[in-house]
């Protein structure tokens, strides 16, 4: 993320809220005698003009990071953080951890100004929306800021760590394929998730270099959650001519497919195939323990705090968008597709 020249005063904030500088300064080192609308005042001008106290990087201070997510029982962002913290520990920095809010209820000026007025020397973004207004407030207070696997990417300079999504869904489908799979459903994220259409388009392509053509009938997109990928399952699994292998673009969306084929009397692998994605520590506890793409959760989490600090020390990554390599861990819930025959009675 550029940085403008020249470093803001607390002149320039106290001349921007419209108060003394001594008032300024009280709200900065965070001296309760401040009415809350004065605070919030002063605290919107040092966010929009990118001030940062003496020593709230480094010097004085600890350096913090904060962990910023939306979902705090993700086992995703549970791994993640895992990474974020053992580098934090290596390079001798603080994490906290907090929540942003989802459908819009928090203003993106406002977790960017609470970040500012507490001195955070950066921040990581997971399983969040970062869109153009919230990089706005991002850019105005000069924060380095990383997000981890974005679910949309519309600003170019957003520093963004992720996976190799596209061959991680390839890879999985070729796996499905090699088993003698041909009708294979994929339940995706949400259509504007760019991890999610990256990882339908290797399904895609796998499929086309095999000479298989997808049925667009079992692609479905929704929330990466297991209550949406059990009811997309349920429907898919009620076709007259349902798939042998579901291909899910998370573990929660996985656990969810293995709870529709449960409901239906389906035994997996025996009687349908189903593949996660991500390997979170959920995967190998099913029943079977689910065929994964592997995501390096752990590393992605050690690069995106190292990537902060680089930023708040004045160094920009070589890339604006960092992807690690996925790979496919084979477990217990794939199998060769069932004979005509095979499953329960009345279950297809």
């Amino acid at each position: 993320m550029p940085r403008p020249a020249g470093r803001p005063t607390l002149t320039a904030v106290a001349e921007r809220a419209g108060v003394s500088i001594a008032t300024a300064s009280k709200v900065i080192n965070r001296h309760t005698d401040v009415a809350a609308a004065t605070r919030e005042r002063v605290e919107a001008a040092a966010a929009e003009l990118g001030y940062r106290a003496p020593g709230a990087r480094r010097g004085d201070g600890r350096r913090t990071v904060e962990f910023l997510v939306d979902k705090l029982g993700s086992p995703y962002a549970m791994e993640v953080l895992r990474g974020v913290t053992l580098a934090a520990e290596e390079a001798d920095v603080d994490v906290t951890v907090s929540r942003v809010r989802r459908g819009g209820d928090e203003p993106p000026s406002s977790w960017t100004r609470r970040l500012v007025a507490a001195r955070r020397t950066g921040a990581i973004v997971v399983t969040a929306q970062v869109t153009d207004t919230t990089y706005d407030a991002i850019a105005r207070a000069r924060l380095p800021v990383v997000v981890i696997d974005p679910l949309h990417l519309t600003t170019p300079e957003l520093v963004s760590v992720g996976s190799t999504n596209w061959t991680g869904g390839r890879t999985a489908t070729e796996h499905l394929l090699a088993l003698g799979h041909r009708r294979i459903a994929v339940i995706g994220g949400p259509e504007a998730s760019i991890g999610a259409v990256a990882s339908v388009d290797g399904f895609r392509s796998a499929c086309q270099r095999a000479g298989v053509t997808p049925d667009p009938a079992l692609v479905r997109h929704v929330a990466f959650d297991h209550d949406a990928a059990r009811d997309a399952a349920d429907a898919i699994l009620r076709l007259p001519d349902p798939p042998t292998a579901v291909l899910a673009c998370s573990d929660a969306q996985a656990l969810g497919v293995l709870e529709a084929a449960r409901r239906l009397g389906l035994v997996v692998p025996r009687d349908l195939s189903v593949v996660g994605y991500d390997d979170t520590y959920v995967a190998a506890w099913t029943n079977p323990p689910l065929t994964c793409v592997h995501q390096p959760l752990q590393d992605i989490g050690r690069v995106a705090l190292r990537t902060v600090l680089g930023m708040d020390e004045g160094r920009l990554p070589d890339s604006h968008h960092i992807e690690l390599a996925t790979s496919l861990v084979v477990r217990d819930s794939t199998a060769p597709p069932p004979q005509p025959s095979a499953g329960p009675e009345g279950a297809r």
